[in-house]
């Protein structure tokens, strides 16, 4: 991989032979790789310049998703994938709305994690238009340029995923998005995304846009919509 700057990966995960695995294959792919034992130790060692964070879920002391949402409270973005082996809905609408941009199950394919880790990084290397650009739905607000949502004067903190998510759809209001069409837009270099994911992400935007919620509504067997009618 030839990149003049490496992208740098924090892996936290308390078995350390798991540790040494992604360590291995990632460095292979060319990125700088720090490990951490616990969420303690990951905190300490997380840096400004890191790019993703491979992130176990369950560990001794703090857990993953304690750790996720410590970062997202504190206004940290930086892009968070899931190692688990829980893997039952709940869990990953748990890790979804503690702000973790993926979600991978464990016992895992090396070869996924590194093409889900890349997919996760291109999204985040390719902004969206920078133009001065709103949408503009009664009270909320979808800004483009500062890539915010606001619901009157209150600020919704999303992730970029759940942004791109929220884009897509108000972009083309009462068009139907299929969950395949979707997974397209939204998780285009992905491989191995479901469309219970899509449908986890949906029900986390939904949460956050609380009494407005309405305005992303599923048409049975077809997909989701952006409703703008008063109906």
């Amino acid at each position: 991989m030839n990149n003049s700057q490496l992208k740098k990966i924090l892996i936290v995960d308390d078995e350390p032979v798991i540790c040494e695995v992604l360590e291995f294959n990632l460095a292979n792919e060319g990125f700088d790789i720090t490990c951490a034992h616990s969420a303690e130790e990951a905190l300490k060692k997380l840096t400004p310049d890191c790019s993703l964070i491979l992130l176990d879920v369950m560990m001794g002391g703090m857990s993953g998703y304690k750790m996720a949402e410590q970062l997202r409270q504190k206004k940290n973005q930086i892009p968070i994938i899931f190692l688990t082996a829980k893997d039952t809905e709940n869990d990953m609408l748990t890790g979804f709305s503690v702000g973790g941009d993926d979600y991978i199950s464990k016992p895992f394919s090396v070869k996924e994690v590194i093409a889900r880790v890349k997919a996760v990084l291109k999204r985040y290397d390719n902004p969206e238009d920078k133009s001065t650009r709103k949408l503009v739905f009664d009270d909320v607000v979808i800004d483009l340029e500062l890539k915010e949502l606001s619901i009157g004067t209150k600020k919704i903190l999303l992730t970029k995923t759940e942004f791109e998510l929220i884009v897509l759809l108000s972009g083309n209001p009462e068009r139907i998005y299929s969950r395949e069409e979707i997974i397209d837009r939204v998780w285009q270099e992905t491989p191995y995304i479901t469309e219970r994911t899509v449908d986890v992400h949906i029900t986390r935007l939904r949460k956050k846009l609380g009494e407005r919620a309405s305005l992303i509504s599923n048409r049975a067997g077809f997909g989701y919509r952006f409703n703008i009618s008063k109906e």
